[in-house]
């Protein structure tokens, strides 16, 4: 009998219960995002005023997907649009001074997650892991952009 192959189905409940489990921490700590809207804040960190298309590249969200969360996010203060200075026609996400304060609190938490995610683990599992985990997403892109959907 062929052994049935379990890391698709491994990977999406491990991405449920983790979404979980971060989204009570970040209600705990009285943060009012949820773990999506938190990828999107933790890509401006690193590069923020980013043009909205530069956006859903890095954060793997479709534009429409990516514009309501925008839409939310600009309400609740944590971010803003503002207009290129370089081209009329690109608006760019820009940080807020209320993200500024929220960076710590959800760079701590996401530590925790890591932790618990690493639990019992030691560095040489970790980086094996990591690498494998890497190479599938490696797969999984070059299927997704040469792939015609």
């Amino acid at each position: 009998m062929k052994q049935q192959r379990q890391g698709g189905f491994l990977i999406a409940k491990i991405h449920q219960i983790a979404g979980r489990i971060f989204g009570g921490k970040l209600r705990a700590a009285g943060i009012d995002l949820n773990p999506a809207q938190g990828r999107i804040m933790f890509v401006l960190w690193h590069t923020d005023r980013i043009p909205i298309n530069e956006l859903a590249k890095k954060t793997s969200l479709g534009k429409s997907t990516l514009t309501s969360m925008l839409d939310r996010l600009e309400s609740s203060g944590y971010l803003s649009r503002i207009p290129s200075p370089d081209d009329r026609r690109t608006i760019l996400i820009e940080r807020t001074d209320k993200d500024k304060a929220f960076e710590k609190i959800y760079t701590e938490l996401s530590a925790d997650m890591t932790r618990l995610f690493y639990k019992e683990f030691n560095k040489k599992e970790i980086n094996q892991f990591e690498a494998y985990l890497l190479r599938i997403f490696e797969n999984l892109t070059r299927y997704e952009n040469s792939a015609k959907f």
